[in-house]
């Protein structure tokens, strides 16, 4: 009967997906080899190397937005801003963190978030953690083309700069840190200039995370132009609830997201009348969180959009572009499981490193999703 063939077959993977646990994967390998190299401090352990009031331990994404235009001499917010790309700094964090210095223009006191004429220069311990970081990408990218084979990495590379130099925005080197006073929406994108022959050029090698994050970031910026709800809460928490119930203390196993990030998500879903919370009647203690008429349809909307959004790109960018894109992330990334894909492999920790003291999850995200907390891309 047809309409139980058609039962059989699976929905594609949406794009957005394929591009984030590609993106967050590979981030978790760099963010990996970083601690493993870099003297810093945790809340698990203090490493002696890093003297007294050595850098707090970060993710990528803050080297990748922010530590990589900031040295020895001073720099104004706005001029960071602009190379950057985003507003979305965590510069506040950065100064606790050890990383850098922040001066208010004279006479005043500094301002939260900075002044855009306050300055910020790199403390030692934040130029240590650029010489560490500065080579890490090559490495990563490296052991990926060793690993997938050289024809499936590079076909990655290909697709995703066909894709990459025809935006018609200059996106951030890594997604901005998420902001809950956006809705966890990204901020405004900077329109290319027009004037000028290409993008902002991109390095020969260890550009993979680059692409990934571009590409991904003009994706979430045309989803979340007719979304009221951010893709990242969308693509996690939203994706995995029912009308039934899901235990709270289930949505990290999910959706591959942090505890904290999740309960982000589920607080501004149920603020907004998507969600309500409740005992779970099945256990002892805990809560279930339960979808409401409104969250229902939110869900189908997400899951609509996605799909226009891909389709306006088969449009815009070309299928046989979108196509070639899809087919080479597919072979990358496979189920996304932390165990199957061929991801896999590069997701098995340093046994000193924190990651290899937490319980592994089962999933990558379905979106990175990049807090305030360090900048880790599920977030940690």
């Amino acid at each position: 009967m047809p309409g139980a063939n058609m039962a059989t077959v699976s929905a594609p993977v949406p794009l957005s997906t394929l591009l984030s646990q590609a993106l967050v994967a590979h981030t978790i390998e760099l963010d990996d080899e970083a601690e493993h190299r870099l003297p810093h401090r945790t809340t698990r352990q203090h490493d002696p190397d890093a003297g007294r009031g050595g850098p707090w331990l970060v993710s990528f994404a803050l080297y990748a937005n922010v530590l990589q235009y900031v040295d020895a001499d001073d720099v104004t917010v706005a001029t960071l801003r602009s190379r950057a790309r985003t507003t979305q700094l965590l510069l506040g964090g950065l100064l606790r963190w050890g990383y850098i210095t922040l001066t208010p223009p004279p006479g005043q006191p500094l301002r939260k978030p900075p002044q855009d004429d306050a300055t910020v220069r790199a403390r030692r311990g934040g130029l240590r953690a650029r010489d560490v970081w500065s080579p890490l990408s090559d490495i990563i990218d490296d052991r990926w083309r060793r690993r997938l084979g050289a024809p499936v990495f590079d076909r990655l590379d290909r697709a995703l700069r066909a894709v990459f130099d025809s935006l018609s925005i200059e996106p951030p080197a890594y997604l901005p840190v998420i902001h809950p006073t956006q809705g966890g929406k990204v901020d405004e994108p900077r329109p290319r200039d027009v004037t000028t022959a290409a993008h902002i050029p991109l390095p020969a090698s260890g550009s993979l995370s680059p692409l990934l994050s571009g590409v991904l970031y003009a994706f979430t910026v045309d989803f979340e132009a007719e979304a009221r709800i951010a893709l990242p809460i969308s693509a996690n928490t939203l994706r995995v609830l029912d009308v039934s119930g899901t235990r709270l203390g289930d949505l990290p196993r999910l959706t591959g997201v942090s505890r904290e990030g999740n309960a982000m998500c589920a607080a501004w879903l149920e603020r907004h009348g998507c969600t309500v919370r409740g005992p779970d009647t099945t256990a002892r203690r805990g809560k279930v969180v339960r979808l409401t008429p409104k969250g229902e349809r939110a869900q189908q909307k997400y899951r609509r959009l996605l799909r226009a959004t891909e389709e306006s790109w088969r449009t815009r960018f070309g299928a046989a572009a979108i196509d070639d894109l899809r087919a080479a992330l597919e072979d990358v990334v496979g189920d996304g499981t932390f165990e199957t894909s061929p991801l896999a492999p590069g997701l098995i920790p340093h046994p000193d490193n924190w990651r290899a003291r937490v319980r592994r999850p089962e999933i990558l995200p379905h979106h990175p999703m990049v807090l305030h907390r360090g900048g880790y891309p599920d977030g940690s």
